[in-house]
């Protein structure tokens, strides 16, 4: 329990004087639920209380009956499959479709052994003589309640119910016709699952989709290329005779059946490898995985090709520039001894000049003032002018063009040179020493 706080005194509430109710609208209104529903129906077939109350326990029962219902009892057959049965002959029961017989025609080899019981009691309410009696109806459909016997004691045997299947060629799914139009896991899916009934191994792998990945489809196929089958035909071996006192004949007709049932299990190993082949021939991932394969090997090509022209154009590349290289080697070595040529020549000349200038020294000096001695002043200037290396007379010679005065004592000091440098004697260069 708590207070509320006391009004305050300067609490105040604003009114809005100018303000107006929204028009009217009218909108249709339908009543609804179960109870008005109820209300309806009694109204509409005129019926009191009591008997819409009656009406609706029934319907209540018979929902509930409906939901009683065995879910086997809508995998049975409605009707017999093959209405030949009723008059198949009793004694060749293992020609007829031992399935049918029992109403398990939609589920052969996948019916369970429980499944099997319930469809044997139905068949035998249905068709047992005493009650086609009852009913008036003739002897002459006793010997399908002898099949159905047969196939009841058959296919609650283990050994005999596979037997059985492995020649039951009624839960066979035949591929698709060649050159029709077909989904291709629509059509071989039921095809492989039938199949895979006679699988030793287990589990047996499916077919898969569009976008099943490769190694998964290289897998199913691999299964099913050493598929290991344990089909075996015997169901349809003649009879062995149960005298033992024939012994011959028994003995012949066990090695016919054994010749029979290996010709029957080659052939059918023959059949399965066709419909394998001709199944990953159509499956629509296996063409998916060669166009990829063989875009890799023209992607891995067009590689190793463009490496081979980048090496082409890179050994062209390094030819041509090896090629200008050359080209320029050569030219520059051509330029080099034009060049040399060139300044040997014009060292020769200017060596020519320099032994010119030196040599006619003394002539130009008008041989220092003793022109009678002009042939030994000659002969001697050319014993130095023959023996300075090219060095000193480019040194002589440009002292000689500084100075032409001093021409004389410039002879003399590359006399005295040459004496000390024992190039030549002092005799013979008595004028300048």
């Amino acid at each position: 329990m708590f207070t509320l706080p006391e009004l305050k005194s300067d609490i105040t509430v604003n009114v809005i004087s100018d303000a107006k109710k929204s028009e009217a609208i009218r909108r249709p209104v339908e009543p609804v639920g179960k109870h008005f529903l109820h209300h309806a129906q009694r109204t509409l077939r005129n019926h009191t209380w009591s008997e819409f109350e009656k009406i609706q326990a029934e319907q209540n029962v018979k929902r509930v009956d409906e939901s009683n219902t065995d879910p086997d009892e809508a995998l049975f057959d409605d009707e017999l499959a093959d209405e030949s049965l009723l008059e198949h002959d009793p004694r060749d029961w293992k020609t007829a479709d031992l399935y049918a017989a029992m109403g398990l025609s939609k589920l052969r080899y996948r019916a369970t052994e429980n499944q099997i019981i319930k469809a044997h009691r139905k068949q035998v309410l249905k068709h047992h003589p005493d009650k086609k009696s009852a009913s008036g109806a003739g002897l002459e459909q006793d010997g399908f309640f002898k099949i159905i016997q047969k196939a009841f004691e058959t296919l609650t045997d283990n050994n005999k119910r596979a037997q059985y299947d492995s020649c039951d060629f009624n839960a066979d799914v035949e591929p698709p016709k060649k050159g029709t139009e077909y989904d291709f896991f629509e059509a071989w899916g039921p095809v492989f699952a039938a199949e895979a009934r006679f699988s030793k191994k287990k589990p047996v792998p499916t077919l898969g989709d569009l976008n099943t990945p490769k190694k998964e489809v290289e897998q199913f196929y691999s299964f099913w290329h050493r598929f290991d089958s344990w089909r075996t035909f015997e169901f349809l071996d003649e009879d062995v005779p149960d005298d033992s006192s024939n012994r011959d004949q028994k003995r012949y007709t066990e090695r016919k059946n054994k010749a029979a049932r290996d010709k029957k299990k080659t052939a059918d190993n023959a059949r399965l490898v066709k419909l394998v082949e001709r199944a990953v021939n159509e499956d629509p991932r296996i063409k998916l995985f060669k166009e990829e394969e063989k875009k890799e090997k023209e992607r891995k090509k067009w590689e190793r090709e463009a490496g081979a022209r980048a090496e082409a154009e890179a050994a062209t590349k390094a030819a041509a520039e090896a090629k200008a290289k050359a080209e320029a080697e050569a030219t520059a070595s051509a330029a080099a001894k034009v060049d040399k040529k060139k300044a040997k020549e014009a060292a020769k000349a200017a060596k020519k000049k320099n032994k010119r200038i030196v040599r006619n020294a003394a002539k130009e000096a008008e041989y220092f003032g003793e022109a009678d001695k002009a042939a030994a002043i000659e002969e001697q200037t050319g014993f130095i002018v023959d023996s300075l290396d090219d060095e000193q007379l480019v040194a002589v010679a440009e002292k000689i063009k500084a100075d032409p005065q001093a021409a004389k004592q410039v002879l003399k000091d590359a006399s005295q040179t040459l004496v000390d440098a024992k190039k030549l004697p002092a005799s013979v260069l008595s004028y300048y020493l």
